[in-house]
Parts: structure tokens; C-alpha cells; sequence
């Protein structure tokens, strides 16, 4: 091999060789993602000066390889086949069982050799970044390796992440340094959302202007330019903002990717969501003006001959299988009174405009099938029916990915509840501005995007997973990292572990550990809630409620008390479970030794008088029936005495739009009750708002209500981003056994409350 002809970049190796001075012990369970198999021997191998090395690597990838291993800080010696001992084997081998698919290998270590097998470049690679995870320093210049047989491959053959750069733009080396850390968990997809409203980030020579003018905004920042006129600029007009990437560009990041075994994905965006072409080019709109549309017209000939231009120079550059084509959230109001849509859908004889967009989708794969390529698009491509080849990106749930699967259709899974990483992933109140729900990392760990319940006939579609970063409040890229990491990692380990080898307590070790090591790499990862967090459990026939403490950091400990005062290091240490026969104030917070963390939880927990009860929703008052985790539960979801968490994707909450709460409890008796309530949260960015006002009315006959009293939404409460709060009542105890609670919508979005509390 040619040791002195220059590869680009070894980067990622030397990022991995930091790794290798982990703080935890020398144990196989280290790995991220846990392997298929994995058994641990006695004894370890030490790579040193002394360790030579044999691989039968040929060609390109052989020389790829020398590089990696160059940057290794002992130098290994070359050696021949029949060496036996201090060896290192890179070796590629036919397929076999134990290697099923190309990013299979296997990992054996004993005292005397390490050798990787698989049966391709992409193999060794993987199983060199487990190795790498293993190893420890032990002296001056030499490492240990624990003893291990290990046989490995992938759950699934996708396992990506998305990143958003039309929001906010990100430079190559951005880029590449995501790609170090990708690659050494074995993600092997990046997914560039590469064009949006907020900018066109490629060049495409054909089209000048989406370079000089689409890819540059009036402000840097996403949100006062959203808020502020949503106006672009040429690139040399003063206060321009923005950036893109030359051909030359791409051309490197695609060339870095491939050295890490990574397949980038470009997106180029249509028929909506498509501001910033339709601004530089008014003549591919319905309206023909700038700033009047946001979809392409589907009935001028001149939007196909622009989409296959650009389209040819993206296939030009990317040599991925798919190009992604967006397809969501089409808004399609122009369509139905454009003349040459209107004309479209005549001569095709297409119903709707769900048929018009699917027209487009059509087309166009088409044109990528001829070129030998396959089209990826959001699950809204369904509408009007799917493209013949076409594979579906799932984000609205799992619903639209598993009806593709349905069909025979290819489907990657990317559900909004599990897989947004740009939505908060502590509580609200203590984060940066986010978007949407709070998604922590265990519930993104939990994730199983092929759950045996739907059959191998649906499974055998669903290619894999895909973590989505959408950047409209990511205006750095520190707090980029700062929500990619380490929900990126658990997903990682969700794309490449088989459910039963993923434990959630093993993992939580883990990726405190990880945490550690990957900022002295230089991310700037979320470093873990430093709060409590609880679950319950209901004992309907004892009336109890079991709740249960636990948190993110590990080790730590958890102090609580259940009057309402502060935990000291002297209270109580949570060990397991307890039961709520009444009502307490639970008051909780982390200690690491006698030093507290974070902030306290406080959390009143009750077995109330409606728990169990039955609730009957006025005609015009029930829960949003479109969306299955944002039913809370269903009929007894608000008196179950189960409680919801910071996220209104936990399944706890149940949310109310266009319409009001209005429900009526019946108690079964007439009893007294002094307090209703019902807790309530505002997250703005997802349109997420309190209640204008909550009346609570009780009646002992069902017929005869009388108003016991209202809670208003406070001017200052309204203009907050983030607040959760109860509304209700509280007074003098009143006889009744029907109870209603009515909240009312202000802003006619979404209403969530977890639970109708009635004591």
C-alpha cells in the first residue's frame, strides 16, 4: 500500500482515538449501540508498538484504511498471514451467517490477536468503531482491550439524521465535524434539508438567482425575519444574510461523507415550501408576483422544466439512490382558482388538488426512475394517491409510514413524538426556545419504529430511522449540537440494536458516560435533566397511586419530602416506589454526594374523588380525534389519576382544538368537594396556548348547574412562551355529584390538560 499518497481527511479517526481515553471500566457493555452478541472472556489484548498488523484489503478502501490506522499513536508493524500472535486482522471474508449484510462484522479479542471481520469496507469500519469504544489506556504509548467475542449487524440498513440548513445556514465544517460524530455510532445517512423558505443553500448553475438572491435574507436570524416580512436580498445588497454551497462545496462534504461510510441525501423541496424560488422566479406561481405563493404551479409547464434542470445538476453531484423531493404541508389554496391548474386538472382528469399534487409526485419520479434513481418524500406524498416507487419519510406519526407499508411501499420511520430533536427535551421553563413537545431522550430510546404487533409482511418495508433537526430556533451551532446530542445517539442505538438487547438502565450509564467524552471533543452536547422525574401507577381497587421517582443523571440520588418543604441531603433517599392514599405535596430534587442539582420538582399528587368516574363530553367539547397520542387516554383519560409529564406527546395529555374542554363528571353520589382543577400548558411555538378563561359548575340533579366559580388567563400569563399552570376552583365546601369543567379556548389552537383533579 502507498502510504505516502494524500488522503483528504483522518479526522474522525483522531476524534475516535480521543475516545479511547474513557473514564469507565474496561467492560463490553461500553459499546454505543450494543451489539447483536457480545460475550466477554478473561483477559485483554495490549495494542502496542509490538502489534503488527495484517489486512487483505485491496484498492481504494485499502488505502483509505492505512490512513486510519496511520493516526493511530502506535505505529503497527506490517505483517504476513501466518503471524499468530500481537495481531491485528482486517480482514474481509465471504458472507456468512454471522455476516448477513455489508455493514456486518464481527469482533473476537483474546490476549494473543484482535481480528475484525466482514464482507466489505463498511464492516471493518464498524466493527473498528466498537474496538475503538473498548479500548483504554494502559501505559505510555499502549492500550488494553478487554477479551470479547463479539458478532454484530445492524437492526436496520437506514439509520440517519436530518439537518435543517435553509433555517440557518451551516458551513461545510459544521457539516463534516456532524460527520465524524455520526459515523463512530454508526449512523450512515445525513439528510440535508437543503432548500425552504428561509433559503435556497445550493448551486445551481442553471439558475443563478437561487443563489445571488433566494439564498439571502433580510435578518440572520429565522425568527425576526419570520415575524418581520419574510423578505430576500441580493448577496450584495447591504444587511444580505445567508450563505449556500458551491458545487466545489458539496462535492468535499460528499467526498468526506464517503470516507465515513455515509450516504448524504439531498432535499430539494416541492411543490410547497418553496417562498424563496417562487421570489427569485415569480413565473413558476399561480399569482406570477413574488411573495404571493408558496407553491409551484402545478398547471405551468415551465415549473417541470425548472424542477428536472435542477434536478439534473443535484444528480450530477449526489450520487445517493434517493433524492428527496419534500411533498408536505402543500397549502394548495392557489390551485383551486389558478386558471393553468384548474386546466391541469381537467386534462388529467384529477378530482381534487390531493390528486393535482400527487400528479407532480408522480412526474417527477418518473424523471428520477429514468435516471436511476428513487424518490423519498414526506408521508403527505400519500395524498392522492403514491407514486409507484416511491418511499415515504413518516413524520405525522407512524401512521403514514405503516399505510405505505400497507401498500408495498418502502417507509422510513421519523414520527414527530419520538425522532424531532429540535423540539425541547427538558422541561420547557428551564430551556432555550424550542419547538414543540418536550421529547427526553428516554422516550426517543424507546422508540420502536417496527414493533412485532404489525407483522413481518409490514416490517419487512420499514427500512429503518431518521432523526429530524429543524433549525427555525437554532440559530447557532452550539445550540445546534446542544439538541442533536445525545438524543442523536439514542437513536443510533434504536437504529442498530435489536429491541431485546436494549435496556434502558444500561443505556442511561452509558450515555452519561458518553456525554462526558463527547464534549471534550468539542460538542457542545445537553448534559441531561437535572430534574426529577416521576411516573404513577393506579390502584384503582386499593384507591392508591404509586409513584415513582427516577432521573437522567446516573449515579445520583434523589432526596424528597411529601410536605411541601425543600429536600435537605438529610431527607428522605427515594429507593423504590411509594403509595398516595390522599393527597401530598411531593417535593423532589437531585444530590450528587450532599450537594444539590438542579432544581426541585414540585408535584401535588392525589387519589381524588373522580378517579375511575364517569365523563360525558358536550357535543361541542371533546378531545381532537385526528391524532391518537393526542387523545390522553381516550374517556377515562382525564380521570385516571395519571398524570402527564412535560410534553404534551406523552400520551397523558389530551388536547382540545378548534373546540372547548366541556365535560360533565359524574360522581356516582352526592359529596362534598371543595377543589377542581385541571392543569394546563403554553408552548407558543407549536401553538400551544391556556385556556382564555375555566368555569366550574356543580349539580346534585344533573339538570340544575350552578357556577361555583372562574379562573381568567392573565394578560402577562397569555404572552408567555412556556408556562404550565392549574385553572380552576377552590372554595367552601359544596354538595354535588356532577361536576363541570369547561375551558375555554382564546386563540382557537390547541388546549392540553393531563387530568380533572376533584377533591
Amino acid at each position: 500500500m502507498n502510504i505516502r499518497k494524500e488522503y483528504p481527511k483522518v479526522c474522525l479517526f483522531l476524534w475516535i482515538l480521543g475516545m479511547c481515553f474513557h473514564a469507565h471500566p474496561i467492560l463490553a457493555q461500553s459499546v454505543i449501540p450494543v451489539p447483536l452478541k457480545m460475550e466477554q472472556g478473561t483477559g485483554s489484548f495490549l495494542l502496542s508498538e509490538k502489534t503488527k498488523l495484517y489486512t487483505n484489503l485491496q484498492g481504494g478502501e485499502a488505502e483509505l484504511w492505512e490512513n486510519y490506522l496511520k493516526a493511530l499513536p502506535v505505529q503497527l508493524k506490517e505483517a504476513r498471514m501466518k503471524d499468530r500472535k500481537q495481531m491485528l486482522f482486517l480482514l474481509i471474508t465471504p458472507k456468512t451467517t454471522q455476516l448477513p449484510s455489508p455493514e456486518s462484522y464481527t469482533l473476537s479479542v483474546t490476549s494473543q490477536r484482535i481480528e475484525i471481520r466482514a464482507t466489505s469496507g463498511a464492516g471493518l469500519f464498524y466493527g473498528m468503531q466498537t474496538l475503538l469504544q473498548l479500548m483504554q489506556p494502559a501505559s505510555t504509548g499502549s492500550y488494553s482491550v478487554p477479551s470479547v467475542e463479539i458478532e454484530d449487524t445492524p437492526r436496520f440498513a437506514y439509520r440517519g439524521l436530518m439537518l435543517d440548513v435553509s433555517r440557518h445556514f451551516s458551513t461545510k465544517e459544521f457539516i463534516k465535524k456532524q460527520i465524524d460524530a455520526l459515523a463512530y455510532y454508526k449512523i450512515n445517512r445525513l439528510h440535508l434539508h437543503l432548500t425552504d423558505a428561509a433559503g435556497w443553500r445550493l448551486e445551481i448553475k442553471k439558475y443563478p438567482l437561487l443563489t445571488d438572491f433566494a439564498a439571502w435574507r433580510t435578518d440572520p436570524t429565522w425568527k425576526k425575519w419570520w415575524n418581520g416580512g419574510r423578505k430576500y436580498l441580493r448577496y450584495d445588497e447591504p444587511g444580505a444574510s445567508g450563505g449556500y454551497y458551491t458545487q466545489d462545496d458539496i462535492r468535499e462534504i460528499l467526498e468526506y461523507a464517503r470516507q465515513h461510510y455515509i450516504t448524504v441525501i439531498p432535499e430539494i423541496e416541492m411543490p410547497s415550501h418553496s417562498e424563496e424560488v417562487l421570489a427569485a422566479y415569480p413565473q413558476l406561481s399561480c399569482s406570477g408576483e413574488p411573495y404571493k405563493n408558496s407553491d409551484f404551479c402545478v398547471g405551468n409547464e415551465e415549473t417541470f422544466t425548472f424542477l428536472e434542470n435542477v434536478l439534473t445538476e443535484v444528480m450530477e453531484l449526489f450520487p445517493s439512490e434517493y433524492i428527496h423531493v419534500g411533498g408536505d404541508e402543500a397549502g394548495k389554496s392557489a390551485w383551486k382558482t389558478c386558471p393553468k391548474c384548474q386546466k391541469r386538472m381537467k386534462d388529467e382528469h384529477l378530482a381534487n388538488v390531493d390528486e393535482l399534487q400527487s400528479y407532480l409526485i408522480h412526474r417527477i419520479e418518473k424523471f428520477l426512475n429514468n435516471h436511476g434513481r428513487h424518490l423519498l418524500g414526506w408521508d403527505e406524498i400519500l395524498q392522492g394517491g403514491i407514486a409507484p416507487n416511491a418511499t415515504v419519510m413518516s413524520w405525522r406519526g407512524t401512521e403514514g409510514g405503516i399505510a405505505a407499508a400497507r401498500m408495498g411501499h418502502y417507509a422510513i420511520m421519523t414520527p414527530e413524538s419520538h425522532c424531532y430533536l429540535d423540539h425541547y427535551q427538558d422541561d420547557p421553563e428551564t430551556q432555550p426556545l424550542a419547538f414543540g413537545a418536550c421529547i427526553p431522550i428516554g422516550q426517543t430510546y424507546s422508540y420502536d419504529p417496527a414493533p412485532d404487533s404489525l407483522g413481518s409482511d409490514i416490517c419487512k418495508y420499514i427500512l429503518g430511522v431518521q432523526g429530524n433537526v429543524w433549525a427555525e430556533y437554532l440559530p447557532t451551532y452550539e445550540h445546534a449540537e446542544y439538541m442533536i446530542y445525545p438524543r442523536i445517539i439514542a437513536l443510533a442505538e434504536v437504529g442498530w440494536t435489536p429491541m431485546e438487547n436494549k435496556h434502558p438502565e444500561s443505556f442511561k450509564r452509558r450515555i452519561n458516560n458518553e456525554i462526558r467524552y463527547i464534549r471534550t471533543k468539542g460538542y457542545n452536547p445537553f448534559t441531561l435533566s437535572e430534574q426529577v422525574q416521576t411516573s404513577q401507577t393506579v390502584d384503582y381497587a386499593k384507591k392508591k397511586i404509586m409513584l415513582s421517582l427516577t432521573s437522567e443523571k446516573h449515579p445520583i440520588d434523589i432526596r424528597y419530602t411529601t410536605d411541601g418543604s425543600e429536600p435537605t441531603v438529610s431527607s428522605k433517599l427515594y429507593k423504590k416506589p411509594f403509595a398516595v392514599k390522599d393527597s401530598i405535596l411531593l417535593t423532589a430534587r437531585l444530590f450528587d454526594g450532599e450537594k444539590p442539582i438542579g432544581k426541585s420538582l414540585h408535584l401535588r399528587t392525589d387519589y381524588h374523588k373522580g378517579i375511575g368516574k364517569k365523563i360525558t363530553y358536550a357535543p361541542g367539547g371533546r378531545y381532537y380525534q385526528h391524532k391518537e397520542v393526542y387523545k390522553g387516554g381516550g374517556d377515562a383519560g382525564l380521570l385516571d389519576g395519571l398524570r402527564g409529564g412535560k410534553s404534551y406527546m406523552d400520551g397523558r395529555w389530551q388536547g382540545f382544538c378548534p373546540n372547548d374542554l366541556d365535560a360533565i363528571i359524574d360522581l356516582g353520589e352526592v359529596t362534598a368537594i371543595h377543589r377542581v382543577m385541571a392543569n394546563f400548558m403554553q408552548i407558543r411555538t407549536p401553538q400551544v396556548f391556556l385556556p382564555a378563561k375555566v368555569e366550574v359548575w356543580a349539580s346534585v340533579d344533573g339538570k340544575n348547574f350552578t357556577l361555583l366559580g372562574s379562573d381568567i388567563c392573565s394578560e402577562e400569563e397569555a404572552g408567555k412562551d412556556v408556562i404550565f399552570r392549574d385553572f380552576g376552583w377552590i372554595g367552601t365546601p359544596t354538595e354535588a355529584r356532577y361536576v363541570r369543567f369547561h375551558a375555554i379556548q382564546g386563540k382557537k389552537q390547541f388546549l392540553f390538560t393531563d387530568e380533572i383533579v376533584i377533591q
